[in-house]
């Protein structure tokens, strides 16, 4: 018995074939193109459905986001580095209160960065665990200007602002501190080897570059110079180390300026070699106080 013909006498149509799956058949064909596709390779689009070929394609046809300096800015647009580095911090707080001594090897001293120089970054992340109110307060300013900075420099320009910035506030440390006088040992303790922690210096550096980056755009920033003044003053007061603000602050302001002095596209060749100097500068300033320093004392 031949197979049924229907009333046409024609076999009934068989679908097309997916392209890139060839085992399975298709009933919808991409709007784009008009190749058929299966489920697995077609896209939404405004108008019916793309497959994956045309959706690529468009993508790469499409400019590339900028940020408000020109720069490439986050493809979705939120401020994962600013979340992370919160992330971190809070999840460092909370290993602090429970391991003992982890705030002892992580915490930077002049004394302690000539031999173990990764403190100078790693006590950015950290906080005294004793004062709730000092990583409340470092994470709230974060959570505050971090994202405008990092939508505005994109996400890699940021982090490194952030770290060059947790740097600086250490090599201010190193740069304004009495150089030891008698041996380490003998007290009372010098400031040579009084450990700091937070992140503050990093977060001075984020208030530096945000002053400078407003400027720039004719923005006003009369609410950010008040909560500057107020946390410059309060580094003054005992148990803060004023040193480490100046020191992120003036670094925040120089990772800035050299940004925006490259952000045009013919000069920009020369901005990831600009923030290199600057790290050079840092860590050279700190090996030039380093080599002052009596050998028994370092």
């Amino acid at each position: 018995m031949p197979p049924y013909a229907g009333e046409s006498g024609m076999p009934p149509a068989v679908p097309p074939a997916c392209p890139r799956h060839p085992d399975r058949l298709s009933r919808v064909s991409c709007q784009r193109c008009g190749r058929p596709a299966c489920p697995a390779c077609l896209r939404e689009a405004p108008v019916g459905y793309q497959c994956v070929d045309c959706v690529a394609e468009a993508a790469r046809s499409m400019p590339a986001r900028r940020t408000s300096l020109g720069l490439p800015a986050p493809s979705d647009g939120r401020p994962l580095v600013t979340y992370s580095i919160i992330g971190i911090c809070v999840a460092l707080y909370a290993a602090q209160r429970a391991i003992s001594g982890l705030t002892l090897q992580l915490a930077f001293s002049p004394s302690a960065g000539w031999w173990e120089p990764w403190r100078a970054v790693t006590a950015a992340f950290i906080h005294s665990p004793s004062m709730v109110l000092h990583i409340v307060l470092n994470m709230l300013f974060l959570f505050q200007i971090g994202p405008v900075l990092e939508l505005t420099l994109g996400r890699a320009r940021f982090v490194t602002l952030y770290l060059l910035s947790a740097l600086g506030g250490s090599a201010g440390v190193v740069l304004l501190s009495a150089i030891p006088t008698r041996p380490l040992e003998v007290p009372p303790y010098q400031q040579w080897e009084i450990g700091v922690v937070g992140a503050s210096g990093a977060v001075f550096g984020l208030f530096g570059a945000l002053l400078l980056i407003n400027r720039s755009f004719g923005r006003s920033s009369a609410p950010l110079y008040v909560v500057l003044v107020i946390n410059l003053a309060i580094g003054f007061l005992p148990g803060i180390s004023w040193q480490t603000h100046l020191g992120g602050l003036v670094t925040g302001v120089a990772v800035a300026g050299a940004i925006l002095v490259t952000r045009a596209p013919e000069r920009r060749r020369w901005q990831w070699p600009l923030l290199a100097l600057i790290l050079v500068v840092l860590v050279g300033a700190c090996v030039a106080k380093y080599l002052t320093v009596p050998v028994i004392y370092r």
